[in-house]
């Protein structure tokens, strides 16, 4: 009688040994790139690990089955091995993942569009906030007065709800986009805004190490806010955090540790996380160069 288990063993030996033939090379373990390394990473373009992280999906095409995603009822990790792009509806010539959305728990859309020569964006539902971020590439956003402005990696857009507009790409390029149905309050609305992070101050961070910049206004009008942070290597959170917050992730550079629950991932650029209300959350940046990272979070409106 067959050993139920022998299928499992051979499954795991031609794992391991998938995984040793991709550290190992043809020169030996000592001859092996260290994922550390970053020659010729000041010659890259802001952001490039976003789509051509150290762990792409080329280098699991010989371990089927593996990923690093994770989906759990609080929180979710989403890897760029597990993306999955098809037509973005009513954009042209643009391909999307839809990475968060509401059917994970969240209140908010989170996707990533890939925008191709001669494409076109669509408008959101009705009563719907929309921001985008680019991380690579350029595009050209529009209102209905006329009135354009070219947007390159690391500026961004936040287009109010029911705001007329449209974004053009001639080449190519790579957006963040967040979505959400706002969350009307009497007498205040929320203006359009064009930015970049760099034009951002830093804020304050009493307890915490890291830089904190906000691509949005702290008032009142805005139901939520993106956030980048930057940690220097060894650098880490101080408040282990439990908060009634979403959030929605983007690793834009470096690596580190996300604790997430119970759990502890390994995370990268590239990668996308996704926080339900009162998960514990803590992160703490390890490699040789900063780590940084775009979140969302919701803001200024009562829970109830």
């Amino acid at each position: 009688m067959q050993n139920p288990s022998l299928p499992r063993l051979l499954l795991l030996s031609f794992t391991l040994i998938s995984v040793f033939n991709q550290v190992l090379g043809d020169e030996g373990f000592c001859s092996a790139p260290s994922i550390l390394d970053q020659t010729d990473s000041s010659s890259k373009p802001l952001y490039w690990k976003v789509t051509s992280p150290t762990l792409s999906p080329s280098h699991l095409q010989d371990l089927p089955g593996f990923t690093r995603s994770v989906y759990r009822r609080d929180h979710a990790l989403i890897t760029p091995e597990s993306h999955v792009f098809s037509p973005l509806p009513d954009w042209t010539n643009t391909l999307g993942a839809y990475l968060i959305t509401p059917a994970i728990g969240s209140h908010f859309v989170m996707y990533l569009a890939k925008m191709q020569e001669n494409s076109r964006s669509g408008l959101p539902p009705n009563d719907v906030e929309r921001l985008i971020f680019v991380t690579q590439g350029a595009v050209t956003l529009t209102n209905s007065s006329g009135i354009s402005n070219k947007l390159v990696v690391d500026s961004y857009a936040y287009l109010p709800p029911n705001f007329d507009h449209s974004l053009k790409c001639d080449g190519s390029a790579t957006l963040v986009v967040f979505e959400r149905r706002y969350a009307f309050l009497d007498n205040h609305i929320t203006e359009h805004i064009v930015g970049s992070t760099d034009k951002q101050p830093l804020l304050e961070t009493p307890g915490e190490v890291f830089e904190l910049r906000k691509l949005l206004p702290a008032s009142m009008p805005y139901d939520f806010n993106i956030h980048i942070m930057d940690f220097q290597p060894g650098e880490f959170l101080n408040v282990k955090e439990v908060h009634y917050n979403q959030h929605g992730l983007l690793l834009l550079e470096g690596q580190g540790i996300y604790r997430l629950g119970d759990s502890w991932y390994p995370v990268q650029a590239g990668d996308v996380i996704w926080m339900a209300p009162f998960v514990p959350q803590w992160y703490a940046a390890l490699g040789k160069t900063r780590s940084r990272y775009l979140l969302y979070k919701d803001v200024n409106r009562n829970p109830l």
